[in-house]
C-alpha cells in the first residue's frame, strides 16, 4: 500500500456500523460499545465505550472485573478498566469533571495535551490532586489534535488501570484517507500489587528477568564466537555486575500483556471489509512495557508520531516505547483475518487481537522471538566510550565497576537511604518539597559546566552548535532498537520521522542544556545528572520564550521514554526543517540525542522518565518557565 499525502478531500462515509450491518453483525456481537462517529465521516470502535465533549463526567473507583480469566480489582473510569475512549475536537473548551470514589487522593494527567499548567493533573507539581469525595474540574481549550491518552499521575495507580485513551478530532481534514479506525491500546496488567513490585524490584536486581543466559547459551556462543571472546564477554559482564539480558525491569513473568483490556487469549477482534483502509491508532499506556508491533501479511504506513501528523512512511513493524502514540493506515484486500501481534522488547510475552471481515476468525500468532543481548553499545553507556574501541582495551580496568558508576559519580554516598519510603507516594512530591518555592538551581552540573550561562554560538564542548535539525553524534536515530533487524522486515526507526511542513518557530536555539540519564540497576536508583529527585534543590529553568536545545545523554542500560509536559520537544534527527514534533522521546543506552523546545508555556512542568517505577526511583524533575 502506498499513501500519499492529499489536499483537503470529501472523505468516504462508509463506517464501522454500516459495515457491520451490511454483514450482518451487530456491535454488542462484538463486545464492542456502539461506535462513535467522527466530523469527517469514518467510525470508532473501541470495547471500553465512549465519552465525547465538550463536557464530560468521568467517576474513578476500585471494582471487580475480570482480567485474563481470572477476579482483578482494577481502578476504573465510569465502569471500565482501562477508561473509556474520551473524544474532543479541535477548537473546543472542554471541561471534564472527575470525581474521586477512591479512599485515596487520585489525578488524571492528559498526556502530550498542551493546556495551562494548573490543568495539567500532577500533584505537588501543577494542583493539590484530587481527594477523596472531591470533584475536580478541569476547563481548558484545544489547540491540537491527534491520538493521544490520560493516566493518572499518583501513587502507582497508572499500573492498576488508571489510563485510557484519548483522541482529538481535526477541525481541518487530515492529509491522508481512511475509511474506519480502531483504537489500540496496549497496556500491562499485574495481579502482584505495585508496592509489591517496587519492593522487589529494590530487593533484587533481575528479580523478575527469567530469561537470564544458561550453559546452552554458552555453549552456542562458544560456537559462534570462540571460547576466548565468549570467556571475555561474560567476565566483563561479571566484573561489572550486571546482566546482557537486563532488557526490562518488569516482564511476561508478572505482566499479563492487554489489548484494550483484553488478554491474548480472548482475542479482541477488529472489523473490516476488504478493500477498505483502516486507520490505527495505537497506545502504549503501559507503566514500563515497550512493544513491537506487526500484523503479519499487512504492510502498515505510519502517518502520525505522538499524535503529530509526519510524511508517511511504508514500514513491517515498528518499536513503541511507554507513553508513545502512532497512528498507522492498513488496507487488507483480502476476506481473510490477520493477526496484530504487540511483542514485548523483551520477549518474555505478547498482546494480541484480530482484523477480521466477519467475528470468529483467527489468523496464526507469530512464533516469539528469542531474547536479545546487550552489546557494546550498552557498554559504552558508562562512560562515553567509543563503542568500537572496546577491542583490546584491558578490561580488569573495569573490575569492581558498579551500575552506576557511570560519568565519576560517586554512588556511595547514596548507601543507606531508606528508598523503600518513596513506593505508593505521588511522582511528585518526593521528599516532601513545596515545588512552588523551588529557588533556581544549577542543573548543569555536569563536568563543572554551567550550561545556564552558555551563549547562542558555543554548545557543552566549547565549539559551534550544530544547525537546526542535525542528529547529535553519538545518536542511533537510525537503529531501530535491540531485538529488531531490519534486514528481517523494515522497522521504523526515529530518522523515518519527517514533519509534513516545518515548524512556526524556526529560530536557531540561543543555548543548550544536557542532562545525563543515570542510575543504578542494582540498587534500583533512577535519576538525571546522579541525582535522584529527592535530592535536587530547585526546578530547571528556562526562559520563557526561549528557543533552547536539550541534550539527553543515557549514561545506562536500559532504554528510557522521557516525556516533556507542556512542550512539545523537536526530535533533531537530520530532517532539518522538517523535524517531528514528540512528547516522548526514546533513548536508547548509550545514546546522545537532541531537541529543540520552545519554552512558551508558562508555569511549572513535569519532566520525567515514563517508566513508571523508575520515575518513582527518582527520574523525574520540575521545569519552570518563567
Amino acid at each position: 500500500m502506498s499513501t500519499t499525502l492529499l489536499p483537503p478531500h470529501r472523505l468516504s462515509r462508509r463506517g464501522f456500523i454500516k459495515g457491520s450491518a451490511a454483514l450482518g453483525i451487530g456491535t454488542a456481537a462484538l463486545g464492542l460499545a456502539p461506535a462513535w462517529a467522527n466530523p469527517w465521516g469514518q467510525t470508532s470502535s473501541y470495547p471500553k465505550g465512549v465519552e465525547s465533549g465538550p463536557d464530560i463526567s468521568l467517576a474513578i473507583r476500585r471494582q471487580s472485573v475480570p482480567i485474563a480469566g481470572q477476579s482483578a480489582r482494577p481502578i476504573t473510569l465510569n465502569g471500565t478498566s482501562p477508561g473509556p475512549l474520551i473524544r474532543l475536537k479541535e477548537g473546543q473548551d472542554v471541561t471534564l469533571r472527575v470525581t474521586n470514589l477512591l479512599d485515596e487522593p487520585t489525578s488524571i494527567h492528559w498526556h502530550g495535551i498542551l493546556l495551562p499548567p494548573e490543568m495539567d493533573g500532577v500533584p505537588g507539581v501543577s494542583f493539590a490532586g484530587i481527594m477523596p469525595g472531591e470533584t475536580f474540574t478541569y476547563r481548558f481549550p484545544l489547540r491540537q489534535s491527534g491520538t493521544y491518552w490520560y493516566h493518572s499521575h499518583s501513587g502507582l495507580q497508572e499500573q492498576i488501570g488508571h489510563v485510557g485513551p484519548l483522541v482529538i478530532d481535526a477541525e481541518q481534514r487530515e492529509p491522508f484517507r481512511y475509511d474506519r479506525e480502531h483504537v489500540l491500546l496496549l497496556t500491562d496488567w499485574s495481579f502482584e500489587d505495585p508496592s509489591t513490585i517496587f519492593h522487589n524490584l529494590k530487593t533484587g536486581e533481575g528479580y523478575y528477568n527469567f530469561q537470564e543466559r544458561t550453559l546452552g547459551d554458552f555453549i552456542a556462543d562458544v560456537d559462534r564466537q570462540g571460547l576466548a571472546s565468549t570467556w571475555e564477554a561474560r567476565a566483563m559482564w561479571g566484573r561489572m555486575r550486571m546482566s546482557s539480558r537486563d532488557i526490562a525491569d518488569v516482564t511476561g513473568a508478572t505482566y499479563t500483556y492487554l489489548l484494550n483490556g483484553h488478554s491474548p487469549d480472548d482475542n479482541w477482534t477488529a472489523l473490516f471489509r476488504p478493500g477498505e483502509t483502516q486507520r490505527l491508532r495505537v497506545i502504549n499506556g503501559s507503566a514500563m512495557s515497550y512493544f513491537d508491533v506487526r500484523i503479519p501479511g499487512l504492510e502498515m504506513t505510519v502517518v502520525a508520531a505522538d499524535g503529530q501528523p509526519v510524511r508517511p512512511v511504508p514500514v513491517e513493524e515498528f518499536r513503541i516505547g511507554v507513553a508513545e502514540t502512532y497512528d498507522v493506515l492498513v488496507t487488507p484486500k483480502d476476506d481473510v483475518a490477520y493477526t496484530i501481534f504487540a511483542e514485548s522488547m523483551d520477549r518474555s510475552g505478547f498482546a494480541r487481537g484480530t482484523l477480521a471481515p466477519r467475528m470468529g476468525m483467527v489468523a496464526p500468532v507469530p512464533e516469539r522471538r528469542r531474547i536479545a543481548d546487550r552489546g557494546m553499545e550498552a557498554m559504552g553507556a558508562h562512560d562515553g566510550m567509543d563503542h568500537g574501541s572496546m577491542a583490546g582495551m584491558d578490561h580488569s580496568s573495569m573490575a569492581g565497576m558498579d551500575h552506576g558508576s557511570m560519568a565519576g559519580m560517586d554512588h556511595s554516598s547514596m548507601a543507606g537511604m531508606d528508598h523503600g519510603s518513596m513506593a505508593g507516594m505521588d511522582h511528585s512530591n518526593m521528599g516532601g518539597m513545596d515545588h512552588g518555592s523551588m529557588a533556581g538551581m544549577d542543573h548543569s552540573n555536569m563536568a563543572g559546566m554551567d550550561h545556564a550561562q552558555m551563549d547562542s554560538t558555543e554548545s557543552a564542548t566549547g565549539t559551534a552548535m550544530l544547525p537546526v535539525g542535525v542528529a547529535q553524534p553519538g545518536s542511533r536515530l537510525d537503529q531501530p532498537g535491540i531485538g529488531l533487524d531490519a534486514r528481517e522486515r523494515r522497522v521504523l526507526v526515529y530518522q523515518d520521522l519527517k514533519a509534513i511542513a516545518p515548524w512556526p518557530d524556526r529560530r536557531p536555539p540561543g543555548r543548550e542544556l544536557e542532562l545525563h540519564l543515570t542510575g543504578n540497576m542494582e540498587r534500583y536508583m533512577w535519576s538525571f545528572d546522579g541525582k535522584k529527585f529527592s535530592e535536587v534543590s530547585g526546578p530547571i529553568h528556562f526562559d520563557k520564550g526561549e528557543r533552547l536545545r536539550l541534550i539527553l545523554v543515557n549514561r545506562t542500560m536500559m532504554e528510557h521514554p522521557i516525556h516533556l509536559h507542556g512542550m512539545w520537544m523537536e526530535l533533531e534527527n537530520g530532517a532539518g526543517e522538517l523535524i517531528p514534533r514528540k512528547h516522548t522521546l526514546n533513548v536508547k543506552p548509550g545514546e546522545r540525542l537532541s531537541a529543540l523546545i520552545t519554552a512558551d508555556a508558562e508555569g511549572s512542568w513535569a519532566f520525567h522518565c515514563h517508566l513508571l517505577y523508575h520515575m518513582d526511583a527518582g527520574m523525574f524533575r520540575v521545569v519552570k518557565v518563567a
